[in-house]
């Protein structure tokens, strides 16, 4: 059954859970909306939600390196105590983030912080490709918003799949493991290293005018 923005509402009222995590559990549950409040309450999204409001400012600025120093990775990841911060279940997380972000190569934490000029171009281009496939141009908006629900899931950490696990988008291995921990967990900012990311390599001066003069150039 179709599932309207009423009952999704409705459904978060009761649960704390996010707009999307409600669609899903009442298209899993079949509108039941007490179905669906089990099937949050199992995944720990509900408990996650209650904690999501709470302030988050100890934790751990993570740092993981791979392919043998070709890509680091800087995250900062907070939790609400020093204590939580120390927990070995915490630490491997932030690592898993950080291989995430290594592997993934998100450019934003969020949607939020995608900028509106950049949405903007993207839309717009978006438009014009459907256009361009002589698509009905009453349909043009709908095509256009999926779409850029993929722009999202490729830039942004939250949205992307879960290189770990590709069943859950980060976001939602993140609820499981707040449910888990017991305290709100927030990744506030990352950066993410290339080697010889923007550099142009020189070729050896010395090398070219040997193979010019040998005829190799």
């Amino acid at each position: 059954m179709a599932v309207s923005p009423k009952d999704i509402k409705a459904l978060r009222q009761r649960t704390g859970a996010g707009m999307l995590d409600c669609k899903k559990a009442l298209d899993a549950n079949d509108g039941d909306v007490d179905k669906s409040i089990d099937w949050l309450r199992q995944k720990g999204i509900t408990k996650a939600a209650k904690k999501a409001g709470r302030v988050a400012t100890e934790g751990l600025v993570h740092a993981y390196v791979h392919g043998a120093g070709k890509i680091g990775v800087l995250v900062e990841i907070n939790a609400e105590t020093d204590f939580v911060a120390r927990n070995e279940q915490f630490i491997s997380l932030c690592n898993d983030i950080a291989m995430h972000i290594a592997a993934a190569a998100p450019e934003y934490v969020t949607k939020d912080e995608v900028p509106a000029d950049a949405i903007s171009r993207e839309e717009k281009i978006q438009l014009a490709r459907i256009i361009e496939e002589g698509k009905p141009a009453h349909i043009a908006e709908k095509i256009v918003a999926g779409r850029m629900g993929k722009f999202y899931e490729e830039r942004c950490l939250m949205e992307q799949k879960f290189v770990k696990d590709d069943s859950k988008t980060v976001a939602e291995m993140l609820g499981e493991q707040i449910a888990t921990i017991g305290e709100n967990i927030k990744i506030r900012r990352f950066s993410r290293f290339v080697l010889g990311e923007g550099l142009e390599k020189k070729v050896d001066d010395f090398a070219a005018e040997v193979a010019a003069q040998a005829g190799l150039a």
